[in-house]
């Protein structure tokens, strides 16, 4: 498909990709509305709920693009919670750590890796439906997804 792409490409071609906001109009091959993307999530524009319970009780309800990990829903949305992501998602410490509910915990599409499991080994008030938000992808499926913030946060690096 990419090469077939490339073969009709033209100035003015690219010019209208550029006018419409990567929406291609006149290639025959090409079907998609979608904005080009590298990455098929990325072409989703969907929401989903996530709500995230401090350990005060205090419910942060926001919404969440499907394909955002939770600490992307937690920096994309300025919710405030101490520490959260010190790492920036590179597995390096586990502030992001979250308690998820049996039923939620079993819905999340992929396991934990190694290097995850190495981090919540770290992790403050550890449970077995524990995970870092940095691993934890949205999908259509977690739509209404409630995060349990553990009280504290033990940052690895440190």
């Amino acid at each position: 498909m990419l090469r077939n792409f490339v073969k009709n490409l033209s100035a003015k071609n690219l010019r209208s990709l550029v006018k419409n906001n990567g929406v291609p109009s006149s290639f025959s091959n090409q079907r998609c509305i979608a904005p080009l993307s590298t990455t098929e999530l990325a072409l989703k524009d969907e929401k989903v709920k996530v709500t995230f319970v401090l350990h005060d009780g205090k419910r942060l309800e926001t919404e969440a693009k499907v394909g955002d990990t939770l600490l992307d829903v937690v920096v994309n949305n300025d919710l405030n919670i101490e520490g959260y992501g010190a790492c920036e998602g590179t597995l390096t410490c586990s502030t992001c750590h979250v308690v998820l509910k049996p039923d939620d915990f079993n819905r999340l599409p992929e396991e934990a890796c190694d290097e995850e499991r190495d981090m919540l080994d770290l992790a403050y008030g550890l449970t077995d439906t524990s995970r870092l938000g940095c691993q934890i992808t949205l999908t259509k499926d977690l739509d209404g997804l409630e995060i349990q913030v553990p009280e504290t946060i033990n940052d690895a690096r440190s």
